[in-house]
């Protein structure tokens, strides 16, 4: 058990880190990166460079030191999550832990999806629950996908869906495409 010298010490650095202003230029990379993902006619050759020119920004704030508060780690994970290297998401999910450890509770999703991502590129399965994988002609799936290690209240601590939430989402997922799927089958 800690001390209460360490609990005071603790609390002292998170007051002093609730007077740093969130970095601008970090919000809007993020903002960037998000406004790139709406819409229907998405050029993903186009969103990938701007990724990678995001991702190293990013990296060059993170170790210049220009990243401090909660919301600047949240952003950060997101630029990383969207990486296309293991070693990304790893990051990500360090940095959605480190924005949890500074308060900001918006990091346990992005830890949570960032971990998953990362296990599943290394050829392990998820464990939360974040990662929906659709192929042309093929069901939607989670898989390959550890349903048994977590239950419902981590994830749902994590701020993800419990496994019937899950299973809701990747039905409704599977419906949108066959419904997509079946315009452009009709010359739609």
């Amino acid at each position: 058990m800690a001390s209460p010298a360490a609990y005071a010490q603790v609390d002292a650095i998170a007051a002093q880190e609730a007077q740093v202003a969130d970095n601008p230029e970090m919000a809007a990379i993020y903002a960037a990166d998000q406004a790139a993902r709406t819409g229907t006619a998405i050029d993903w050759d186009v969103v990938g460079r701007e990724d990678e020119a995001r991702r190293v920004r990013t990296r060059e704030m993170l170790d210049a030191g220009e990243l401090r508060t909660g919301a600047d780690f949240v952003a950060a994970a997101f630029i990383f999550q969207h990486g296309g290297e293991p070693r990304d998401y790893l990051l990500a999910h360090v940095l959605g832990t480190h924005a949890v450890g500074l308060g900001d509770t918006d990091g346990r999703w992005i830890a949570a999806a960032a971990l998953d991502r990362y296990l599943q590129a290394t050829g392990a399965e998820q464990i939360y629950g974040t990662q929906y994988r659709t192929r042309p002609g093929e069901p939607v799936t989670m898989e390959p996908y550890d349903t048994a290690l977590l239950p419902d209240a981590v994830r749902t601590g994590a701020q993800v869906p419990s496994l019937a939430q899950q299973d809701a989402r990747r039905e409704a997922i599977e419906a949108q495409v066959r419904a997509a799927m079946a315009g452009t089958s009709d010359g739609n």
